[in-house]
């Protein structure tokens, strides 16, 4: 089983990927961490790859898709890949598609988070945690007893400073312009499955697990 993991920043995406990757055993691909193998291993895309970077380009999409494609057709004793935020585009999505054809794989299913975009901004710019134990709070959701100091360790409660709503919105925006599309590329093919991702962790968990069983 082959799946796409897609939800915006702050939907609980990373915990989530962690459930179903032990559930299901699923190798979660990292793109990043597969380009960065196939430059060690010097593998032809990885050459290609290394001389995209050492001349400042980006890594064309063919040989991202080339990476993502050949870790997908060695996942060793797992079962399946999960793809986390990838592809990102609608050009990458058809290139997957074509490579993967070409090899006898396809993406199974693909599993969008949704969630409200105030609730998102909320769970976002509203992190907090502790800078002496690094205790995590939210001043939305679960703020400290007494404000600005750790309930633990009597800490100071501080807030990073890129946790900004302009940087969240920012991010957000940018998610949006991606995936909104290729949502509807997969909902076309029949293999989207839209999820509520602002129940509990246990809830969202369950609501995935109960459209991939029943498929």
């Amino acid at each position: 089983m082959n799946i796409i993991l897609f939800g915006p920043p702050g939907v609980g995406k990373g915990t989530q990927a962690n459930r179903l990757k032990e559930k299901y055993n699923l190798l979660h691909l990292s793109t990043g961490e597969a380009l960065r193998a196939e430059v060690k291993n010097q593998t032809e895309l990885g050459i290609k790859a290394k001389e995209a970077m050492d001349k400042g380009e980006l890594v064309s999409d063919d040989i991202v898709v080339g990476i993502v494609v050949n870790a997908i057709g060695n996942v060793g004793d797992a079962k399946g890949v999960m793809l986390d935020g990838f592809p990102r585009n609608i050009s990458q999505a058809i290139t997957l598609d074509k490579v993967m054809e070409e090899k006898n794989l396809k993406i199974d299913y693909v599993v969008s988070l949704e969630a409200d975009r105030d609730i998102i901004l909320k769970r976002l710019s509203g992190r907090r945690s502790c800078e002496k134990c690094g205790k995590d709070y939210n001043i939305f959701f679960s703020p400290p007893k007494v404000e600005g100091t750790c309930d633990e360790c009597d800490g100071k409660i501080i807030g990073r400073s890129d946790d900004t709503e302009q940087v969240h919105l920012d991010r957000l925006k940018v998610y949006e312009n991606q995936t909104e599309p290729l949502k509807k590329y997969y909902a076309e093919k029949g293999i989207l499955c839209n999820i509520d991702g602002m129940g509990t962790v246990d809830e969202v968990f369950a609501d995935i697990s109960k459209e991939l069983d029943s498929k």
